[in-house]
């Protein structure tokens, strides 16, 4: 049976992700050292290659793309940008707290929350899913059989933790920058059901994660208080 392949890659460090700030709609490019991480990661892993290339529009991810694929023609897909985090834009959760009595509450509860000014978690997942769904009903009908998607945290957990099987808590798909994750869609069990088979990371496990497991504990942690804790299904 006729199968198909998407790739989701998380794109590379910029500077938020070094300070611990929340960083969603802001379009920061990548910091020079998640220029060197990504061009790194590509000398030592075979990242895989695709008929069609997706981003999202800011620029840590279509920078991130051309230093991966150079000759790819990415087609930008404007709701797979990062969730807003409205007046958490560029701010730690320690600054957050300082001005934000209510926000250690929330931290506490664990409960999914909205950023003042921001954009409900709900509303993100909603347009990233709708985005999603788009791309591959568009692959079903082509006969485009593989993509490669450049996108953000958020995205692709929303993505994972929406279709992807096994099934996961939204945070467990958290990744690091420059890595992700490969599914398998096949037409029956997608039309029947509208899940993924995750059957793959990007790029393979390696050493030398010191660094980058730093960068990926900030991460999640922003996202567990961004979005609170999914419930398995």
């Amino acid at each position: 049976m006729k199968s198909y392949v998407i790739h989701l890659i998380r794109h590379g460090i910029t500077e938020g992700n070094l300070l611990g700030q929340y960083i969603g709609s802001t379009d920061l490019p990548l910091a020079q050292e998640g220029i060197k991480q990504i061009e790194k990661l590509k000398a030592n892993n075979p990242y895989p290659e695709a008929q069609v290339y997706f981003s999202s529009p800011l620029k840590r991810c279509t920078e991130t793309l051309k230093i991966l694929y150079p000759e790819a023609k990415p087609i930008i897909i404007n709701d797979f940008r990062e969730c807003d985090f409205g007046d958490w834009e560029g701010k730690t959760a320690k600054e957050i707290a300082a001005k934000d009595k209510e926000f250690s509450e929330w931290v506490a509860s664990g409960k999914a929350v909205t950023p003042p000014n921001g954009e409900q978690g709900g509303v993100f997942m909603q347009r990233v899913c709708a985005a999603f769904e788009k791309i591959v009903g568009g692959m079903l009908k082509s006969g485009v059989t593989s993509a490669v998607i450049v996108a953000h945290g958020g995205t692709i957990m929303s993505i994972l933790s929406a279709y992807g099987i096994p099934h996961a808590n939204f945070y467990d798909w958290m990744t690091e920058n420059g890595c992700g994750y490969s599914l398998r869609i096949t037409p029956g069990l997608w039309m029947r059901s509208m899940v993924a088979e995750v059957y793959a990371t990007i790029p393979n496990e390696s050493g030398e994660k010191d660094d980058e497991k730093i960068v990926i504990d900030i991460a999640r942690e922003a996202a567990d208080k961004a979005f609170g804790k999914k419930e398995e299904k």
